[in-house]
């Protein structure tokens, strides 16, 4: 089936009692053990299981055309069991523009896991090779990046883990399943903050592991997951299954509206320089095209002038919120700088951009007015 069918079937479950079309949500935390033996009947308790978020993990699955799922309550708690499942002491290696709350967890947080880490440019598969330690068991991609838009190129880089025995875990958060598959070019793992575009409306709070395989990673993966209890309430798991059903449309009108809001920032007088994959000036366009069916909805961009200006920028427009976090179906951008921590490599100067479902005319019209202003 093709992707547009799989996300409204996907995981479907028909009430046989009711006949309903649309799915019932199970609230319960508890569940009823078999009357004669006193043993479970399925569900137990909903930590660790629940009808609502075992639909959706079937659904994830299927579109990132994996093996299992683990859904989680954000996308940290998501990326924080990944490192989790490692033993302490191992190595892994990141990208050097990954996106901030990733780089605090892995110098913050999983530093008392005791985990090693080395920061690299993802985009030169020889700088990865080199850093690659007899401890190394993982490899972290996130292509595009946070909120530069560098473009990895999974299949080389798996090629390499693989000759290595390191598992690869791609963030496809900003691509989505619609836009690219990583599994099907060789990672191991496919992790979700399904907060953005998986739901799309800014109002779910929600993240996602799928794994190509069963095995001792995803294991510990599942055993965290409901032995921390980081896991989306029944009702977010029926609103997330429900957004996911127009994930396809959505995306296409996220790219169509970005296409034309990267082309006229490139042209524009008033900036410096454009960070969109779609732009066949971008350095990472060819790859992209390869392994993407389109280049998404996301673009940063520089403004000639000052971080000063940048905000002014942000603060002069009508319709764009000046907002954190992307993926919804209303534009939203932010002077990125001042959502990260001091050690990031992000100009500070530099816009991200989440291109909404807004006609594209008044998106450019907006952007005019507010690069006018500034």
């Amino acid at each position: 089936m093709r992707i547009e069918t799989e996300a409204i079937h996907g995981g479907e479950r028909v009430d046989t009692d009711n006949r309903s079309v649309t799915a019932a949500i199970y609230p319960s935390t508890i569940y009823r053990h078999h009357d004669d033996s006193g043993e479970p009947a399925g569900h137990v308790y909903t930590r660790a299981s629940n009808p609502n978020r075992e639909s959706l993990e079937e659904l994830l699955t299927v579109l990132e055309h994996g093996k299992k799922t683990a859904a989680f309550s954000s996308g940290m708690a998501a990326s924080t069991t990944v490192f989790q499942a490692l033993e302490p002491g191992m190595h892994v290696i990141i990208p050097e523009d990954v996106y901030h709350g990733t780089r605090e967890l892995i110098t913050g947080l999983m530093k008392r896991w005791k985990l090693e880490s080395s920061f690299v440019d993802m985009t030169d598969p020889d700088k990865i090779a080199g850093t690659v330690q007899d401890n190394t068991r993982l490899i972290w991609i996130e292509t595009p990046s946070n909120p530069m838009l560098h473009i990895t190129d999974i299949k080389k880089v798996c090629e390499l883990a693989s000759s290595s025995n390191i598992a690869v875990c791609v963030d496809n958060t900003w691509a989505s399943p619609a836009l690219q598959n990583p599994l099907n070019l060789g990672a191991d793992l496919v992790m979700h903050s399904s907060t953005k575009y998986l739901s799309g409306h800014s109002d779910i709070l929600s993240g996602a592991v799928i794994t190509k395989q069963e095995n001792e990673l995803f294991s510990n993966i599942r055993a965290i997951q409901q032995n921390s209890g980081a896991v989306p309430s029944p009702n977010d798991c029926w609103l997330l299954q429900r957004s996911i059903k127009t994930l396809p449309y959505r995306m296409r009108g996220h790219c169509g509206n970005a296409r034309r809001v990267a082309t006229f920032l490139n042209e524009h007088p008033k900036v410096e320089r454009v960070y969109y994959p779609g732009l066949e000036s971008h350095s990472g366009h060819h790859i992209a095209r390869s392994q993407m069916s389109d280049f998404g909805g996301m673009i940063s961009f520089q403004v000639k002038g000052s971080g000063d200006d940048a905000l002014k920028v942000t603060s002069a427009a009508r319709l764009i919120a000046n907002a954190t976090s992307l993926g919804g179906v209303e534009s939203i951008w932010e002077q990125r700088i001042r959502s990260e921590a001091e050690d990031t490599q992000t100009p500070p100067n530099l816009i991200r951009l989440s291109v909404g479902l807004e006609h594209p005319d008044d998106l450019i019209e907006d952007i005019d007015n507010a690069l006018k202003k500034a």
